[in-house]
């Protein structure tokens, strides 16, 4: 999958990476100015550790779900991004769409590092709206709208669109439907409005899903009117390798997915 669009700078060059106490790797914590608790070794500002806990809890952290926590990682995304280097994280900042999210880092020399994500297969259902979605979101940005909103009948009908020709369980695969949509919802693609019909699109879909890899998704769901499954196999494009968009840790009982 295509990386999402991030900052070019270098962490390195970031003036806010290394620059004080509470960021050094070798600062004495001791004389630390910013412990919380006794005996607290830690070298993050209080708003510093909210935003690392809230990237490492949360599927992702945007300017529209956590707008503290989207501000105090912009000031310094450096010193954010090597704590989560250190638990084999990457730090993606799209800075398009005001939304970053933890990946799992990949050695240079191959193989895999210990990880607190998992990859995820979506479902056929879920993977179709993803699809429409992320449709719906390009267009209207693209026609000036800020805000993008779905009903969730036309979520439905885009499911019902691609349902097989020999599909007869109709209460079934509407059922399937609407745990996608609150699927969707649980994993902050959708977020409820004061309209129980009317869902908004988060900007997180642009980074999920970039326009390269729509015709991909297309072909693959066409064809799998011919013999669909509930669950799409592993190697489908659908596989979002561990982008911590996923079950949140409350929810789960761990970090990431």
């Amino acid at each position: 999958m295509t990386d999402p669009v991030v900052d070019e700078a270098s962490w390195e060059d970031d003036p806010d990476f290394y620059d004080s106490d509470d960021a050094s790797p070798d600062g004495d914590a001791e004389t630390s100015t910013l412990a919380l608790f006794a005996d607290d070794g830690g070298g993050l500002s209080l708003a510093q550790r909210k935003t690392l806990v809230a990237l490492l809890k949360h599927r992702y952290v945007s300017v529209v779900t956590s707008p503290e926590e989207w501000r105090t990682l912009v000031e310094a995304p450096g010193v954010i991004k090597s704590r989560l280097n250190d638990l084999f994280l990457d730090l993606h900042l799209d800075l398009t769409h005001q939304v970053a999210f933890k990946r799992q880092a990949v050695p240079e020399t191959g193989g895999r590092f210990p990880t607190l994500l998992h990859d995820v297969a979506y479902s056929r259902e879920e993977t179709i709206l993803l699809v429409f979605l992320r449709q719906r979101f390009h267009s209207e940005r693209a026609s000036g709208n800020e805000q993008v909103l779905v009903d969730r009948s036309d979520l439905a009908a885009q499911v019902a669109a691609f349902r097989p020709e020999h599909a007869t369980d109709r209460s079934g695969d509407a059922k399937r439907t609407e745990n996608a949509i609150d699927s969707l919802i649980k994993a902050k693609v959708l977020t409820k409005t004061s309209d129980t019909e009317r869902l908004l699109v988060s900007p997180v879909i642009a980074v999920l899903l970039p326009l390269s890899k729509l015709a991909e998704l297309l072909e693959w769901l066409v064809g799998q009117n011919g013999g669909a499954t509930d669950d799409v196999p592993a190697d489908t494009p659908l596989v979002l390798d561990g982008t911590g968009l996923d079950v949140d840790a409350d929810d789960a009982g761990e970090v990431g997915r």
